[in-house]
């Protein structure tokens, strides 16, 4: 990619990230201009500016902005994750959940809920917790005598995510209370509206520490993406690096899931397409498709809001019945297909 191409991406980019969080904040059942965006931001900043009606106030600070905030932090983390997964296991079909950690923070969710440990929200996101962690666990338990090998990798993933799938299925056999089980299906399929500030902070902090570390190991994923054996040959402590890695990814897809239950396909096609634009630098990949990621899921989730307003339906319906055509023109792109 030529120089003037990137200086002109990287000014684009940020910019189309800001329109689109803008849009997105004005699509809805109650009309919005730009400039009540702004004066409500400067109002909760504390400027002097003059305050809108309170139920306005209240769509637009407490529903629209953090929804919109999270989208975007989830997308970027799931597309950043799938880029990183593809790059170290050298699967172009690999994404987030390849590792079976979003089916145990599913498992974890839907057992808080299911069984009456908890159903608020803050217990939900620490059922989440802990399913991802103790199937992140058990993966490494099934790869600790392994040389992180890719096939292994791939393997045991599938094998712990259908093993927490297969037990999110009984517990929900196991409730008797119909809405439960709808509202629980509901989630697994993917939503946000259930976004508000304090998930927005807590994904936000988690993004931070994840994409920080990744982005660290930017150089080492072009290594690794060579092979397992050139990489050793270049002087990347191979096994180190993927753990670092895996848990990296672990930590944010189970974030995400948590925050938004299980979206697929944003970190399946969105490093794809990135990468056909920018190419396999993953310096220059992984802050691109973080932006694509962030963008895509807003913009998706706005189309799940208006398409069969007033009901809404689960964005993850969204981005399967989008990222499955995409996925395919990106594959035919590349001669995959």
């Amino acid at each position: 990619m030529s120089r003037a191409r990137r200086i002109a991406l990287a000014a684009a980019a940020p910019l189309a990230l800001l329109v689109t969080l803008l849009v997105a904040v004005r699509i809805g059942a109650t009309g919005v201009g730009y400039a009540d965006i702004g004066r409500v931001i400067g109002t909760h900043l504390g400027l002097p500016v003059q305050p809108l009606p309170r139920l306005t106030d209240s769509v637009i600070w407490q529903l629209r902005i953090p929804r919109v905030l999270l989208a975007a932090l989830v997308g970027a983390a799931l597309a950043v994750c799938g880029a990183v997964l593809q790059a170290i296991t050298r699967n172009s079909l690999a994404d987030p959940y390849l590792l079976g950690v979003s089916n145990g923070a599913s498992t974890g969710a839907v057992a808080v809920v299911v069984l009456g440990v908890g159903a608020s929200s803050i217990g939900i996101t620490g059922g989440a917790f802990a399913g991802a962690a103790l199937a992140f666990t058990l993966m490494l338990l099934l790869l600790r005598r392994s040389k992180l090998h890719t096939v292994r990798i791939v393997l045991i993933g599938v094998i712990v995510g259908q093993l927490f799938a297969a037990v999110t299925s009984l517990i929900l056999m196991a409730s008797a209370d119909p809405d439960t089980t709808r509202a629980i299906t509901y989630w697994l399929l993917g939503s946000l509206s259930s976004a508000r500030w304090d998930s927005v902070v807590v994904t936000a902090i988690a993004a931070a520490v994840g994409l920080g570390v990744i982005w660290v190991c930017a150089r080492s994923l072009d290594v690794l993406a060579l092979g397992h054996e050139t990489a050793a040959g270049l002087g990347v402590d191979v096994r180190r690096t993927r753990l670092v890695l895996l848990v990296a990814t672990a930590l944010l897809t189970s974030v995400a899931v948590a925050s938004v239950g299980a979206i697929g396909f944003v970190g399946l096609i969105v490093p794809h397409g990135v990468r056909f634009l920018v190419g396999p630098e993953h310096r220059v990949l992984l802050p691109y498709t973080a932006l694509v990621g962030a963008m895509f899921l807003v913009w998706t989730d706005a189309l799940a809001r208006v398409a069969y307003a007033p009901r809404e339906v689960p964005v993850g319906v969204f981005t399967a019945l989008v990222g499955v055509p995409l996925f395919l023109l990106v594959s035919r792109k590349r001669g995959e297909l």
